[in-house]
């Protein structure tokens, strides 16, 4: 186990970090990109002095770079403090916005704990929320999306990649379908970002997002991507910044690292993923050769980063502590670590012995 673990390595420590779907190493491209922000280039960009005009032309920069990767306008994105923050915003403030348009929205049962509360905290107000199944690979049925649409369906809500599983939902034809039914469609796509190529006018979605920490930028810092002609409210009101959507001094630092980021991530994206692939097909070869466990959802499209893994012999948490000198790992999702409860994805997905389930997740 040492040996195969120690390939993966990227610590000072000698400890793999296999845990990056939780979070990732700050590239030291992004931390230099950062730094001037903090200490020369300090001025509040809402200012209009020489300083802030510098601030705020930085931030320019930095949308047209997160613009870039998604293929949209730079005038579409929203800077926010990560993905919760987005996803929030995205949700409640569509519903209160376009409340004349229904009372209805649907998501996904194995949608990532920050969109399965917005919804329930709605349902509190009086909406009415479809919860998707999934099948045995984790992928919603098409038709059952279709029969669920109702003339006062508002949003439909489906994650790009899960973030336990890797798998893919089908996003072009559900972005399709909700242009065919004028029905609003928002897409977390915080784990395709850099791992898939991802594309907001092709795959026909409205609003999305993601969070900086995912993609070797800084955490504290996310995106929502919103179309045009799409209306929100904000969730927190001010001085009028990100269009009037999201009032609060600029974190001009933490936005110039995550446009960095994206631009690096554009940059490298084919090097990243035959790198992510090789090392992928490493670890898998290894956890079923040594039959110390079975690689999960192999026959689904997923991003290459995420290998869900059924072992053998141990529960994951008896493995990981076993194991916790040798690499570090999850069971899950980070956002429920203090859950003491069986995944809700493993449990929508109808996995047998899910305490027995880890997620490795590498990086390049």
């Amino acid at each position: 186990m040492t040996k195969q673990t120690s390939e993966y390595n990227k610590s000072h420590n000698s400890i793999a970090y296999l845990d990056n779907a939780s979070t990732t190493k700050v590239d030291s491209r992004v931390l230099e990109e950062m730094l001037p922000y903090f200490v020369e280039i300090y001025g509040n960009a809402s200012s209009n002095h020489s300083f802030g005009k510098k601030a705020k032309d930085a931030i320019d920069n930095a949308r047209t770079q997160v613009s870039d990767l998604v293929n949209c306008n730079r005038q579409e994105i929203i800077f926010t403090s990560g993905a919760t923050e987005s996803i929030n915003l995205a949700i409640k403030g569509y519903v209160e916005s376009n409340a004349h348009k229904g009372n209805h929205l649907i998501t996904v049962k194995t949608e990532h704990k920050a969109v399965l509360a917005t919804c329930e905290y709605l349902e509190t107000k009086g909406y009415e929320v479809t919860y998707l199944d999934v099948d045995e690979n984790g992928i919603i049925s098409m038709n059952q999306l279709k029969d669920s649409i109702r003339n006062d369906t508002l949003l439909i809500t489906v994650m790009y990649v899960n973030n336990e599983t890797g798998v893919i939902q089908p996003i072009k034809e559900i972005g399709s379908l909700c242009k065919e039914k004028q029905v609003a469609f928002f897409c977390d796509a915080t784990q395709a970002l850099g791992k898939i190529e991802v594309d907001v006018e092709e795959d026909s979605i409205d609003m999305l997002c993601f969070s900086g920490h995912k993609l070797n930028g800084p955490k504290g810092i996310g995106v929502l991507y919103k179309r045009n002609d799409i209306e929100i409210s904000p969730l927190i009101h001010g001085g009028g910044q990100e269009y009037g959507l999201r009032g609060g001094t600029y974190n001009t630092p933490l936005i110039v690292g995550l446009g960095k980021s994206c631009e690096i991530a554009k940059l490298e994206y084919n090097y990243n993923i035959k790198e992510l692939n090789k090392k992928r097909e490493g670890i898998e070869k290894y956890y079923e050769t040594n039959n110390v466990g079975k690689v999960n959802f192999k026959n689904v499209r997923k991003a290459p980063h995420i290998i869900s893994i059924t072992l053998k012999d141990y529960e994951a948490e008896e493995f990981l502590m076993l194991n916790s000198k040798e690499f570090m790992a999850s069971t899950g999702s980070a956002c429920n670590a203090e859950i003491i409860e069986p995944s809700h994805v493993l449990k929508a997905i109808g996995i047998q012995s899910p305490e027995k389930v880890i997620r490795l997740s590498i990086e390049k």
